[in-house]
């Protein structure tokens, strides 16, 4: 799941001696690391390999301070970190040979516990290119995120069973009308009617809230919203 990402952060990552650094890099890896695992997957690196070449390649941003590099005023950092993974595998061979003199990196606490599973489920056609794949499970992750914030902020104010049970409203796989929606959760028509446009609005506006994270300027989060929708065509 993604951890909050703003460009703030990103600065923050790249002064390697504070505490605050280690955080913000760890919050990074949350992020982002999945997009990335996927996108190794797919230029044809074995599972292992992809693990170790993904753990790699977040901790050598910091070690090497190559976050200083992501300017916010020259786009967007979707697109920086997958500018910085593709040089990162295509020097692969000079990060190995400084693993094995002993200059490295650090390991990094990465969860690749599921991460096959879930790259497995992508609905990748068979001339889906790395790149195409990288924007779809980006898209895909940004908008777990915001349904994970959404589900938090109505479970804060005892609604989480509310937020279930209209869920499926977001996505357009429910199977229940209003009408049984109505009696799961023991309302009017009318009142599940408003529910509903309500959870809609709030789950609009967590996916402009974590978009915005991303972008240097606020003016861009539509142009990126056409661009992760697209990604997922």
């Amino acid at each position: 799941m993604f951890a909050t990402t703003r460009w703030s952060l990103i600065a923050a990552a790249s002064e390697t001696a504070t505490p605050e650094a280690r955080q913000a890099l760890a919050d990074l890896c949350a992020a982002y690391w999945f997009p990335v695992y996927a996108y190794v997957r797919r230029r044809g690196h074995a599972r292992h390999a992809a693990e170790d070449l993904t753990q790699a390649f977040f901790a050598r941003l910091l070690e090497k301070n190559d976050l200083a590099a992501a300017d916010p005023d020259r786009g967007r950092f979707r697109s920086f970190l997958l500018t910085a993974c593709q040089n990162f595998l295509a020097n692969q061979h000079d990060h190995d040979s400084a693993r094995k003199r002993g200059g490295g990196v650090s390991n990094l606490s990465l969860d690749f516990e599921s991460a096959e599973g879930k790259f497995n489920r992508e609905p990748a056609a068979a001339d889906d290119s790395a790149e195409r794949l990288f924007e779809r499970r980006w898209a895909v992750e940004l908008l777990d995120r915001a349904l994970t914030e959404l589900r938090r902020e109505y479970a804060e104010t005892d609604r989480e069973t509310l937020f279930d049970v209209l869920k499926p409203t977001l996505s357009g796989d429910a199977t229940a009308g209003y009408e049984q929606l109505a009696d799961r959760l023991s309302l009017t028509v009318g009142a599940v009617k408003v529910a509903v446009h309500r959870l809609r609005q709030r789950y609009r506006d967590r996916v402009r809230d974590v978009i915005g994270r991303t972008v240097a300027d606020p003016n861009e989060v539509d142009d990126e919203i056409r661009d992760l929708f697209a990604a997922l065509r």
